[in-house]
């Protein structure tokens, strides 16, 4: 991969975490492909099978092939799983004055870090990994972190990039906000 290719996919990461703190919502919707997943599986702590901090009752679960995974799949319940319809719908509601989660409208700034890109198997689609930061404030007592990882797949378009997937790995897996109606 070209060092300009990652130059450009880091200002397009940019880019759409400027708009997003900038409120610029429905600029944003328009790096978004009308096929884009955005989800955010939820996560459980869980002991390796290898550990000797506890002791199973039923030892055949990690026989069995029972998933120990700290994530739900793809298909299980999440925190988010979202279309480019519920987001258009989500911003939308965030502009009729009766979204209460966002009245006051939160402050946030997203910190990126850890950019790594790769070709997909797609011709000319490429997998970023990045971590991030969310500081969002709201009102005068509310704030909140959120930490974690995304993956994104990014498909080349006329302007640039536009994302078609993006998963959200939170390290938290109890959220103590009160709402999660932020975008990451």
């Amino acid at each position: 991969m070209a060092d300009n290719t990652l130059r450009e996919i880091e200002q397009f990461l940019y880019q759409e975490v400027r708009l997003l703190d900038n409120r610029q919502y429905h600029r944003w919707l328009e790096l978004l492909t009308e096929d884009v997943r955005y989800w955010m599986p939820m996560r459980s702590n869980r002991y390796a099978p290898t550990s000797k901090a506890v002791a199973s009752l039923d030892e055949t679960i990690y026989e069995t092939g029972h998933d120990t995974g700290e994530l739900t799949a793809a298909h299980e319940l999440a925190i988010m799983d979202e279309t480019k319809d519920s987001l258009r719908r989500r911003v939308e509601r965030l502009d009729s004055g009766l979204a209460w989660a966002e009245d006051p409208p939160s402050r946030t700034r997203h910190f990126l870090s850890n950019i790594e890109a790769y070709p997909a198997e797609a011709n000319g689609e490429m997998r970023v990994y990045s971590n991030f930061i969310l500081y969002r404030t709201r009102g005068e007592r509310e704030q909140d972190f959120y930490v974690g990882s995304r993956e994104d797949l990014l498909r080349p378009a006329p302007n640039g990039w536009q994302l078609a997937y993006r998963k959200v790995i939170l390290d938290q897996n109890v959220l103590l906000a009160k709402n999660v109606s932020n975008f990451f």
